[in-house]
């Protein structure tokens, strides 16, 4: 134990001796002596010198100065260094397991660093040399923002969208608006799930249902149709992106707050093994690690049932959809950093996110054979003649089409496209840039809720369509137009994806699907 101490010391006080040299006074001088920059590095990345200076912060190329001072790094044997700080989730198997892909791809040896308080580095290799150091600070989302706003990590690692609050420090902080095109990527969907153990008789659960089971609303199991047995309940750690999504799109629409009696869990493989082996358990957790688990399937008084599966979390069809980030700050990241957020929108990242268990981005095209359950879910929600009408309609014009795996939803009450339609919106531009739907025809294809008349719904419909259509070929700066044929179509309530009966609901079925012939 003495040991471990002395070593943590060790490590904290060449990590403090480090950021002194670092906060040493450097002075970048032209060839020709005729421009000088005199400030505090803040950071070298091989390339370029961030320095700290009166007329505030300044990024400078390396190749056209000279360093003097006690704080010139050393160029000869330079090692790239990028920190990740955020979700455990991401750090435990996406993160690590996309840097191996990317390491593989570009002639990369990695070779992994265990750091003191459970963080870890990958280290990139050329032979025997290190290149580039990429090193993780897990813990939770909020630790991340934290993290990056005391510019104590090069990127946060986030299962939500920054909040208001997080968005202010940043400005302030001088990150820049971390909203903004550029300053986020979502590298993967997730989703949060019901578990329990396999041997539980329970097989759905509604949403008012399962807030109240985490409220201490509902305690005993019979009262979900089970045994005659109490409640155990698990949830992940408190600050965890997974735990503050659950409050936002459970608990919240419902008024509800956590019981005192909820088991906190700072790992989602803790929580699933505890489920595992208790019977009267259930716990809300990762769909990337749910493990043997067993899924609940959600169901509606409206007799809707929506089950959690990898094309259902791609199209976010199923409602409780958590969108994987990294954010990054408003300023240079290193090449090989550069690289490496390149190569993660590719198609050779998708596959390594399948195979670690998350969701891919890569577009799939679904038949209107394969989607059997919505339309049997529409047939029992339409109302009387019109609504039939109107589902014919739909049948008719989109029958011989597939639908892509990218919808667009928007943020209560407003007309934005939320966090992940706004990444959609960027997939599908670079698409059309890249000639992918040449000679095809697309369908931007609108729905609504089924509040209000049905031709009103239906304008409300097209209206969003066409904006999100606008939007995708703004974002094409390149694309050629005239080789896609693009049209709008609106089918107001025509085709819900969730009861009416919630705001939660409502906004679920307010949505813009693609269709493509």
């Amino acid at each position: 134990m003495t040991f471990l101490r002395a070593a943590a010391c060790a490590a904290l006080f060449l990590t403090s001796l480090a950021r002194s040299l670092a906060a040493q006074d450097v002075t970048l001088s032209s060839p020709d002596g005729a421009v000088e920059i005199t400030g505090t590095l803040l950071g070298f990345d091989g390339e370029f010198y961030r320095v700290q200076t009166q007329f505030g912060e300044l990024t400078v190329d390396g190749s056209g100065v000279a360093c003097d001072g006690p704080g010139c790094p050393s160029l000869s044997g330079f090692v790239v260094e990028v920190t990740l700080a955020g979700s455990s989730a991401m750090s435990e198997v996406l993160l690590p397991a996309l840097i191996e892909g990317f390491a593989l791809r570009n002639g990369y040896q990695t070779r992994r660093e265990t750091l003191p308080e459970g963080n870890f580095s990958h280290v990139l290799l050329r032979g025997q040399s290190p290149a580039a150091r990429f090193t993780f600070l897990p813990g939770t989302t909020d630790g991340g923002f934290a993290a990056l706003l005391a510019d104590e990590a090069d990127m946060a690692m986030a299962l939500r969208e920054i909040r208001p609050s997080e968005q202010s420090a940043a400005r302030a902080a001088g990150l820049g608006d971390l909203t903004a095109p550029g300053r986020s990527r979502v590298l993967a969907l997730d989703a949060f799930v019901p578990v329990v153990a396999p041997s539980n008789p329970v097989q759905e659960i509604s949403l008012p249902q399962l807030a109240a089971v985490f409220s201490g609303e509902i305690t005993n199991w019979r009262e979900l149709g089970g045994p005659d047995a109490p409640v155990s309940l698990h949830m992940p750690v408190s600050g965890s992106g997974l735990a503050q999504a659950v409050e936002d799109k459970l608990m919240a629409p419902f008024g509800a707050v956590f019981s005192s009696e909820v088991r906190r869990h700072g790992r989602s493989s803790a929580l699933v093994r505890q489920v595992l082996v208790d019977p009267f358990a259930i716990g809300i957790a990762s769909y990337a690690e749910r493990g043997a688990a067993r899924m609940l399937t959600l169901t509606g008084p409206c007799g809707f049932s929506l089950q959690a599966s990898r094309r259902a979390v791609k199209t976010e069809d199923y409602p409780l959809t958590v969108p994987v980030f990294l954010y990054l700050p408003a300023r240079r990241l290193p090449k090989v950093a550069r690289d490496f957020l390149v190569y993660v929108r590719g198609s050779a990242a998708q596959a390594v996110i399948r195979r670690a268990g998350f969701v891919d981005q890569a577009p799939e095209l679904i038949p209107v054979s394969r989607q059997g359950s919505r339309l049997a879910n529409a047939v029992l929600a339409a109302e009387k003649q019109a609504g039939l009408e109107e589902l014919q309609r739909l049948v008719a014009s989109l029958g011989d089409m597939r639908r892509l795996t990218v919808s667009f939803r928007f943020e209560p009450g407003s007309a934005r496209p939320d966090a992940q339609s706004r990444s959609n919106i960027e997939q599908l531009a670079r698409a059309l840039e890249a000639g992918e739907f040449d000679a095809k025809e697309l369908v931007f294809a609108g729905f609504s809720d089924g509040v209000g008349p049905a031709d009103g719904n239906r304008k409300i419909a097209l209206q969003r369509a066409g904006a999100v259509r606008d939007a995708v070929i703004e974002a094409a700066e390149t694309a050629d137009a005239s080789r896609v044929r693009i049209r709008t179509e609106g089918f107001g309530e025509a085709l819900p994806m969730a009861c009416d009966d919630s705001e939660w609901g409502r906004q679920i079925n307010r949505r813009v699907e693609v269709w493509v012939r």
